[in-house]
Protein backbone atom coordinates (compact mmCIF):
# COMPACT_ATOMS: atom_id res chain seq x y z
CA UNK A 1 0.00 0.00 0.00
CA UNK A 2 1.34 3.55 -0.78
CA UNK A 3 0.53 6.60 1.44
CA UNK A 4 -2.23 7.41 -0.32
CA UNK A 5 -4.22 4.31 1.20
CA UNK A 6 -4.39 5.37 4.66
CA UNK A 7 -7.83 5.57 4.71
CA UNK A 8 -8.68 2.33 3.26
CA UNK A 9 -5.65 0.57 5.74
CA UNK A 10 -7.72 1.97 8.42
CA UNK A 11 -10.48 0.59 7.51
CA UNK A 12 -8.76 -2.89 6.90
CA UNK A 13 -6.95 -3.07 9.92
CA UNK A 14 -10.49 -2.02 12.04
CA UNK A 15 -12.48 -4.96 10.46
CA UNK A 16 -9.54 -7.41 10.62
CA UNK A 17 -9.01 -7.18 13.91
CA UNK A 18 -13.16 -7.10 14.74
CA UNK A 19 -13.18 -10.48 13.07
CA UNK A 20 -10.27 -12.29 15.22
CA UNK A 21 -12.21 -10.73 18.39
CA UNK A 22 -15.83 -12.72 17.06
CA UNK A 23 -13.65 -15.58 16.20
CA UNK A 24 -12.30 -15.34 19.88
CA UNK A 25 -15.64 -14.24 21.66
CA UNK A 26 -17.06 -17.57 19.61
CA UNK A 27 -14.02 -20.05 20.25
CA UNK A 28 -13.61 -18.84 23.97
CA UNK A 29 -17.56 -18.53 25.14
CA UNK A 30 -19.02 -16.17 27.93
CA UNK A 31 -18.01 -18.17 30.91
CA UNK A 32 -14.73 -16.12 32.59
CA UNK A 33 -15.00 -12.19 30.91
CA UNK A 34 -12.28 -11.45 32.70
CA UNK A 35 -10.19 -14.16 30.61
CA UNK A 36 -12.61 -12.87 27.49
CA UNK A 37 -11.35 -9.38 27.96
CA UNK A 38 -8.08 -9.89 28.46
CA UNK A 39 -7.53 -11.94 25.58
CA UNK A 40 -9.59 -9.66 23.92
CA UNK A 41 -7.07 -6.42 24.14
CA UNK A 42 -3.96 -8.23 24.03
CA UNK A 43 -4.96 -10.55 20.39
CA UNK A 44 -6.02 -7.29 18.96
CA UNK A 45 -3.54 -4.88 20.30
CA UNK A 46 -1.11 -7.27 18.95
CA UNK A 47 -2.75 -7.85 15.75
CA UNK A 48 -2.79 -4.26 14.99
CA UNK A 49 0.74 -3.27 16.23
CA UNK A 50 2.11 -6.41 13.72
CA UNK A 51 0.25 -5.27 10.73
CA UNK A 52 1.52 -1.29 11.07
CA UNK A 53 4.84 -1.99 11.56
CA UNK A 54 4.76 -3.89 8.52
CA UNK A 55 2.41 -1.56 6.87
CA UNK A 56 3.80 1.43 7.85
CA UNK A 57 6.79 1.37 9.59
CA UNK A 58 8.03 4.13 9.63
CA UNK A 59 5.00 5.65 11.39
CA UNK A 60 4.43 5.86 15.43
CA UNK A 61 1.69 4.26 16.98
CA UNK A 62 -0.27 5.38 20.31
CA UNK A 63 -2.11 2.33 21.46
CA UNK A 64 -4.35 1.94 24.59
CA UNK A 65 -2.93 -1.07 25.12
CA UNK A 66 0.76 0.17 25.30
CA UNK A 67 3.24 0.11 28.54
CA UNK A 68 3.34 3.36 29.61
CA UNK A 69 7.45 3.61 28.72
CA UNK A 70 6.10 2.88 25.21
CA UNK A 71 3.55 6.08 25.78
CA UNK A 72 5.70 8.37 27.24
CA UNK A 73 8.27 7.54 24.08
CA UNK A 74 9.22 11.25 22.92
CA UNK A 75 9.52 10.29 19.50
CA UNK A 76 5.98 9.99 19.19
CA UNK A 77 5.55 13.97 19.76
CA UNK A 78 8.32 14.31 17.15
CA UNK A 79 6.64 12.39 14.69
CA UNK A 80 4.78 13.93 11.72
CA UNK A 81 2.66 10.92 11.24
CA UNK A 82 0.75 8.76 14.45
CA UNK A 83 -1.70 5.91 14.53
CA UNK A 84 -4.29 6.06 17.33
CA UNK A 85 -5.78 3.09 18.10
CA UNK A 86 -8.00 1.17 20.52
CA UNK A 87 -7.75 -2.36 19.65
CA UNK A 88 -10.92 -3.01 21.68
CA UNK A 89 -12.63 -0.29 22.89
CA UNK A 90 -16.21 -1.95 25.26
CA UNK A 91 -14.22 -4.68 26.64
CA UNK A 92 -17.50 -4.72 29.50
CA UNK A 93 -19.43 -5.15 26.49
CA UNK A 94 -17.32 -7.22 24.52
CA UNK A 95 -17.61 -9.80 27.15
CA UNK A 96 -21.40 -9.80 27.63
CA UNK A 97 -22.95 -12.22 25.59
CA UNK A 98 -25.39 -10.62 22.95
CA UNK A 99 -24.18 -7.28 23.33
CA UNK A 100 -23.38 -5.47 19.79
CA UNK A 101 -22.04 -1.95 20.97
CA UNK A 102 -18.13 -2.28 20.95
CA UNK A 103 -15.86 -1.19 18.51
CA UNK A 104 -12.11 -1.32 17.43
CA UNK A 105 -10.48 1.83 16.41
CA UNK A 106 -7.82 2.92 14.50
CA UNK A 107 -7.11 6.46 13.19
CA UNK A 108 -4.16 7.95 11.41
CA UNK A 109 -2.74 11.60 13.09
CA UNK A 110 -0.46 14.18 10.63
CA UNK A 111 0.82 17.19 11.92
CA UNK A 112 -1.67 18.12 14.12
CA UNK A 113 -5.11 17.26 12.47
CA UNK A 114 -6.82 13.50 11.93
CA UNK A 115 -6.75 12.39 8.54
CA UNK A 116 -7.92 9.01 8.39
CA UNK A 117 -9.71 6.88 10.46
CA UNK A 118 -12.05 3.33 10.96
CA UNK A 119 -14.63 2.33 13.81
CA UNK A 120 -15.19 -1.39 12.85
CA UNK A 121 -18.65 -2.75 14.70
CA UNK A 122 -18.08 -6.54 14.74
CA UNK A 123 -20.99 -7.47 16.24
CA UNK A 124 -22.83 -5.36 14.12
CA UNK A 125 -21.21 -6.33 10.82
CA UNK A 126 -20.33 -3.18 9.46
CA UNK A 127 -17.21 -0.76 9.63
CA UNK A 128 -17.38 3.35 8.94
CA UNK A 129 -14.33 5.44 8.03
CA UNK A 130 -13.03 8.27 6.17
CA UNK A 131 -12.54 6.20 3.09
CA UNK A 132 -16.42 6.47 2.11
CA UNK A 133 -18.24 8.24 5.38
CA UNK A 134 -21.50 7.28 5.94
CA UNK A 135 -24.37 10.57 4.94
CA UNK A 136 -25.42 12.47 8.21
CA UNK A 137 -29.18 12.08 8.79
CA UNK A 138 -30.82 15.19 9.01
CA UNK A 139 -33.11 15.90 12.35
CA UNK A 140 -36.63 16.81 12.14
CA UNK A 141 -37.88 20.02 13.20
CA UNK A 142 -40.33 18.56 15.03
CA UNK A 143 -38.39 16.03 16.45
CA UNK A 144 -37.15 15.23 19.94
CA UNK A 145 -33.01 14.30 20.26
CA UNK A 146 -31.38 11.88 21.73
CA UNK A 147 -28.29 11.76 23.55
CA UNK A 148 -25.69 8.70 23.92
CA UNK A 149 -24.71 8.02 27.50
CA UNK A 150 -22.65 6.02 29.10
CA UNK A 151 -24.43 2.91 30.05
CA UNK A 152 -22.50 2.40 33.67
CA UNK A 153 -20.98 6.13 34.05
CA UNK A 154 -23.73 8.82 33.24
CA UNK A 155 -22.08 12.22 33.76
CA UNK A 156 -24.92 13.48 35.83
CA UNK A 157 -25.08 16.84 33.80
CA UNK A 158 -25.86 15.36 30.86
CA UNK A 159 -29.34 14.52 32.50
CA UNK A 160 -29.87 17.69 33.49
CA UNK A 161 -28.85 18.77 29.84
CA UNK A 162 -31.32 16.95 28.21
CA UNK A 163 -33.84 18.14 30.80
CA UNK A 164 -33.12 21.31 29.58
CA UNK A 165 -33.19 20.74 25.81
CA UNK A 166 -35.79 18.76 25.54
CA UNK A 167 -33.92 15.40 24.90
CA UNK A 168 -33.92 11.47 25.92
CA UNK A 169 -30.79 9.67 26.70
CA UNK A 170 -29.77 6.60 25.43
CA UNK A 171 -27.46 4.25 26.94
CA UNK A 172 -25.00 3.14 24.85
CA UNK A 173 -21.72 1.08 25.34
CA UNK A 174 -18.50 1.59 23.85
CA UNK A 175 -17.49 5.44 23.09
CA UNK A 176 -16.87 3.91 19.26
CA UNK A 177 -20.82 2.91 19.53
CA UNK A 178 -22.28 5.99 20.98
CA UNK A 179 -20.39 8.13 18.51
CA UNK A 180 -21.13 5.38 15.30
CA UNK A 181 -24.76 5.83 16.70
CA UNK A 182 -24.83 9.22 15.84
CA UNK A 183 -23.06 9.23 12.52
CA UNK A 184 -25.72 6.21 11.34
CA UNK A 185 -29.11 7.78 12.97
CA UNK A 186 -30.20 6.07 16.20
CA UNK A 187 -29.10 9.36 18.23
CA UNK A 188 -28.29 12.72 17.62
CA UNK A 189 -25.66 13.51 19.92
CA UNK A 190 -22.64 11.99 22.47
CA UNK A 191 -22.11 14.11 25.28
CA UNK A 192 -19.17 13.08 27.70
CA UNK A 193 -17.86 14.55 30.34
CA UNK A 194 -16.62 11.57 32.57
CA UNK A 195 -12.71 11.10 31.81
CA UNK A 196 -11.34 9.57 28.26
CA UNK A 197 -8.22 9.51 26.30
CA UNK A 198 -7.23 10.18 22.89
CA UNK A 199 -7.77 6.56 21.85
CA UNK A 200 -11.30 6.47 22.89
CA UNK A 201 -12.33 9.32 20.40
CA UNK A 202 -9.60 9.74 17.65
CA UNK A 203 -10.81 7.09 15.11
CA UNK A 204 -14.70 7.95 15.42
CA UNK A 205 -14.21 11.47 15.58
CA UNK A 206 -12.43 11.28 12.38
CA UNK A 207 -14.80 9.75 10.82
CA UNK A 208 -17.59 12.24 12.36
CA UNK A 209 -15.44 15.02 10.86
CA UNK A 210 -15.57 13.48 7.85
CA UNK A 211 -19.09 13.49 7.72
CA UNK A 212 -19.43 16.49 8.58
CA UNK A 213 -20.55 16.24 11.88
CA UNK A 214 -20.03 18.36 15.35
CA UNK A 215 -16.88 17.37 17.66
CA UNK A 216 -15.56 19.29 19.88
CA UNK A 217 -14.97 19.42 23.79
CA UNK A 218 -17.93 20.64 25.52
CA UNK A 219 -16.77 24.00 25.87
CA UNK A 220 -16.57 24.23 22.17
CA UNK A 221 -12.95 23.89 21.81
CA UNK A 222 -11.43 21.83 19.44
CA UNK A 223 -10.62 18.00 20.45
CA UNK A 224 -6.09 18.13 20.14
CA UNK A 225 -4.53 14.38 19.94
CA UNK A 226 -1.04 12.82 19.95
CA UNK A 227 -0.38 15.28 23.42
CA UNK A 228 2.10 13.80 25.91
CA UNK A 229 -0.53 13.39 28.40
CA UNK A 230 -3.10 11.38 26.09
CA UNK A 231 -5.97 12.17 28.86
CA UNK A 232 -9.14 13.61 26.67
CA UNK A 233 -11.73 13.96 29.61
CA UNK A 234 -14.51 15.07 27.69
CA UNK A 235 -16.12 15.15 24.13
CA UNK A 236 -19.63 16.63 22.26
CA UNK A 237 -20.28 15.01 18.76
CA UNK A 238 -23.55 15.63 17.18
CA UNK A 239 -25.61 16.55 13.91
CA UNK A 240 -24.11 20.25 13.16
CA UNK A 241 -27.61 21.75 13.48
CA UNK A 242 -28.13 20.22 17.30
CA UNK A 243 -24.55 21.51 18.39
CA UNK A 244 -24.93 25.72 19.06
CA UNK A 245 -28.28 24.22 21.00
CA UNK A 246 -25.81 21.77 22.99
CA UNK A 247 -23.13 24.21 23.31
CA UNK A 248 -25.47 26.95 24.65
CA UNK A 249 -27.02 24.38 27.56
CA UNK A 250 -23.61 23.12 28.65
CA UNK A 251 -22.57 26.68 29.01
CA UNK A 252 -25.55 27.58 31.35
CA UNK A 253 -25.17 24.50 33.46
CA UNK A 254 -21.85 25.51 34.45
CA UNK A 255 -22.07 28.97 35.28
Amino acid sequence: MTIGDDHALAGELATAAGEKLLALREREGFGDPSALRKEGDRAAHLFLMEALARSRPDDSVLSEEATSEERLDPRRLRAERVWIVDPLDGTREFSEEGRKDWAVHVALWERGTLTAGAVALPAQGRTLSTLEPPVLPELGPEARPRIAVSRTRPPEFVQKLADLVGADLVPIGSAGAKISAVLTGEVEAYVHAGGQYEWDSAAPVAVALACGAHASRIDGSPLVYNQGDPSLPDILVSLPGLAPTLLAGIRDLHR
